[in-house]
């Protein structure tokens, strides 16, 4: 995949479309953890994972791909 382009739980995340995203919290329902993506065009994902660490690894890739883009 290109430099730009992010993949999350089966999602192509474009990285230069992001206009932010949220810390790890504890989704709703004990159903794991989860942070929010916001893009251009008020559309937004929520990718949940069963562990916080999961989720705060992913994130974290995610950021530095922002930053490398």
């Amino acid at each position: 995949m290109s430099d730009k382009i992010r993949e999350i739980q089966g999602y192509a995340i474009v990285v230069d479309k992001i206009l932010f995203v949220t810390r790890v919290f504890e989704a709703e329902g004990e159903e794991g953890f989860q942070f929010n993506i916001a893009f251009t065009g008020e559309k937004r994902l929520a990718p949940r994972f069963s562990t916080r660490h999961e989720a705060e690894l992913e994130r974290e890739m995610l950021l530095k791909a922002i930053r490398e883009a």
